[in-house]
């Protein structure tokens, strides 16, 4: 079985992180911050080696993932602990790095996140956010490491360009970069000159090529619409869908598998991707009717993405390919997303999501998804280089 960095932290106490007895810590956590037995780190805390933390932080969904895509977390008191939770995802941008006065008192700021291997997802950039509030004082930061759970062996999509900074992508990375959080951790302090105190309380256990389901650990939505692993194999390419008035499947069982509109033909749909012949996935024709978000209510017709083997799917290429069909099938009918989108009002969504505005432009003339993937190839080729000196794992 893997044990996690907090599993390290909980058993062996500060020390494993190079800490002294007893620190006064901050913790940013989230739902998924559990040990092996699936019991939350503020159910075991008070009674492991390094106590109860001084203060929370939450950031994107909230401490007990409560909150939806986009809705601001407020500042509350934990009802468990009496704790007081400080939000890292608030009314404005500037809510995402926590402020010198609430590190005040601490000797250390502890991250526990569980991402999903992707670009996009935010949690990464929230400890991003924490280094660098972190940095000018010397406080440190350590990070509980987990399981990538889409694997640390191979990476796709494009490399983040210069002017398409968000909060959905901070630095040049690819869209499935294919590190845990502790390694890009150190990726951001180094390559991004943020250079705070930075230990990560490595696992044991893990190997880059593992899937989740051998890991032994339990999996928890670490977001409302993470329900499970086979969502986050999606989610490089599934995500894209939310630049566009399509529905991504939110307010159904199935996010981000599920793509459709009102308006699409879902056999015509279905069709036309299978004559693709993309590897790994199987497209199944079908209606569903989400329950809020988009289309709230109405029957959308559109197609169930498969995996049928996660060692050859290309999550981001096989959606690129829905993007294009879908938008050709729709005509007038499909349109990119407009409105704000992670504190952005001036940028459209699916530009900040491809990281270049040049693969939408791609899209809208006509380019084949293949000569769009042959363009990002050379610096994916340099991530790949680049990244080997922050890997952590064999």
């Amino acid at each position: 079985m893997v044990r996690t960095g907090l599993q390290r932290w909980l058993t062996e106490g500060p020390a494993c992180a190079g800490l002294g007895d007893s620190p006064r810590y901050g913790l940013v956590a989230h739902p998924a911050t559990i040990d092996t037995a699936g019991r939350h780190v503020l159910e075991i805390a008070g009674s492991s080696a390094p106590g109860l933390p001084t203060r929370l932080f939450a950031p994107e969904h909230g401490l007990w993932g409560r909150e939806q895509d986009m809705e601001s977390v407020g500042e509350v008191v934990d009802p468990w602990t009496g704790i007081p939770v400080i939000s890292l995802y608030g009314e404005d941008a500037s809510s995402l790095r926590p402020s010198a006065e609430t590190l005040e008192g601490l000797d250390a700021v502890v991250v526990d996140l569980q991402d999903i291997g992707s670009r996009y997802y935010t949690f990464i950039y929230t400890m991003a956010y924490v280094m660098e509030a972190a940095a000018p004082t010397g406080l440190p930061v350590v990070v509980l490491d987990r399981p990538n759970p889409i694997g640390g062996m191979r990476v796709e999509g494009p490399v983040l360009e210069p002017g398409w900074e968000s909060f959905v992508g901070r630095y040049p990375l690819p869209v499935r970069h294919g590190m845990t959080a502790g390694e890009l951790a150190r990726w951001f302090n180094d390559t991004q000159d943020i250079g705070c105190d930075l230990r990560v309380v490595e696992m044991t256990g893990w190997e880059r090529s593992m899937e989740f389901e051998r890991t032994g650990l339990p999996w928890v939505p670490p977001s409302p619409n993470m329900p499970a692993v086979r969502t986050a194999r999606v989610y490089p390419g599934g995500c894209l869908i939310e630049g566009t008035r399509l529905s991504e499947g939110r307010g159904t069982t199935l996010p981000f598998e599920l793509v459709g509109s009102p308006t699409l033909d879902a056999r015509s749909l279905a069709g036309r991707l299978r004559e693709r012949e993309a590897p790994g996935v199987a497209f199944r024709a079908t209606a569903f009717r989400p329950m809020f978000q988009k289309h709230t209510g109405e029957t959308c017709h559109g197609v169930h993405v498969i995996v049928t083997d996660d060692a050859t799917f290309q999550p981001f290429e096989t959606y690129l390919a829905i993007l294009a069909v879908a938008r050709e099938s729709a005509g007038d009918d499909f349109a990119w997303r407009t409105e704000a989108y992670e504190f952005e009002v001036d940028r459209l969504a699916i530009d900040l999501l491809c990281g270049t505005d040049w693969i939408r432009a791609g899209l809208e003339s006509g380019v084949e998804v293949r000569e769009l993937t042959q363009r990002w190839q050379p610096g994916l080729d340099r991530f790949r280089r680049e990244r080997e000196a922050f890997l952590l794992y064999r």
